[in-house]
């Protein structure tokens, strides 16, 4: 039992600690198009690390509808973006 124990925390330790690894970076960059028809947003932006993509122009679907609403083409913006169900989304705009 004590090795179960042990086991649980050392688990939960490793889990603490590698919870910040798997936190996306925001990455800066500028709302070139709004599409809320296609509920898509083309962005010129800095690297996505975690997609190991260099900085570009490309366009995004959005995670949520509401995200559309909140840019307007022109603005300076920081994201977050991952693949969803094979598909390069914009998960987080602050």
């Amino acid at each position: 039992m004590t090795l179960l124990v042990k086991a649980l925390s050392t688990f939960a330790l490793v889990l603490a600690i590698g919870g910040s690894a798997l936190a996306q970076e925001y990455v800066k960059g500028e709302v070139i198009k709004v599409d809320a028809k296609q509920k898509k947003l083309t962005i010129k932006h800095g690297p996505l690390t975690n997609l190991e993509m260099p900085a570009m122009t490309m366009v995004f679907v959005v995670a949520e509808d509401g995200m559309l609403e909140k840019v307007k083409a022109g603005q300076a913006i920081e994201f977050t973006a991952d693949r969803v169900n094979g598909r390069i989304t914009v998960t987080g705009i602050k």
